[in-house]
């Protein structure tokens, strides 16, 4: 377990290392960080994710994907827009459910909102076939991958879903929190030893508030 834990915070450690300024890597969790593409800009929401290609994108940015397997994906999907629409609606349902664990799994709603997406959860996992792999990566860091067997679209949200159960089983659900500005609809675990974390992303929301408080006293 505490090899597990370790493997945990050092993903999260390099977090932040996407290359799309779209993407906001900063939720500290694979899950979190998919459920926060359903995301804001100015108080508008926005999906990231939404194609099939920017879906792709987003697995590659979170090196769920290599660039050969990202650049494979992106091949069938032009030669099978119906599969990789399925893929993608798949997806999103998937997604759905993670927002409603990040919003609701410590709340009194919690127990049931568990059951409902353990339910989900055991959905996709029973049908994942595929080899898992963990390889290095050149920051020193782990890149834990689900390679499905036949279906190229097939698995494509099962790395997901595993750090979800990550979640669930190191019972993190507690250090679960919703960004602090009620504009925003992202979610992070707070990992900090005090266990004070209140924004997203220090360098937006965090110097927003900041900035508002010091007007509110100027």
């Amino acid at each position: 377990m505490y090899g597990h834990r370790r493997y945990l915070r050092r993903m999260a450690a390099s977090d932040d290392h996407s290359s799309d300024p779209a993407f906001a890597f900063i939720g500290g969790r694979l899950w979190l960080n998919f459920v926060n593409t359903d995301d804001a800009r100015l108080g508008i929401r926005t999906d990231t994710i939404a194609s099939f290609e920017r879906f792709v994108d987003w697995l590659r940015s979170a090196r769920v994907l290599d660039a050969d397997r990202a650049d494979a994906l992106r091949r069938r999907g032009a030669e099978q827009p119906s599969g990789a629409a399925a893929a993608l609606v798949e997806a999103r349902r998937v997604r759905a459910a993670l927002r409603s664990l990040a919003e609701r799994g410590r709340t009194d709603q919690g127990e049931r909102t568990k059951s409902v997406v353990l339910v989900e959860i055991n959905r996709v996992l029973g049908r994942s076939v595929g080899t898992r792999r963990v390889e290095a990566l050149p920051d020193g860091g782990f890149l834990r991958s689900f390679v499905p067997v036949g279906d190229l679209f097939g698995g494509l949200i099962i790395p997901v879903v595993e750090s979800a159960v990550d979640s669930l089983v190191l019972g993190e659900l507690p250090r679960i929190h919703q960004c602090a500005d009620r504009r925003c609809p992202r979610y992070f675990v707070d990992l900090t030893r005090s266990h004070t974390r209140r924004w997203c992303d220090m360098r937006t929301c965090g110097n927003r508030a900041k900035a508002l408080r010091w007007r509110g006293q100027s």
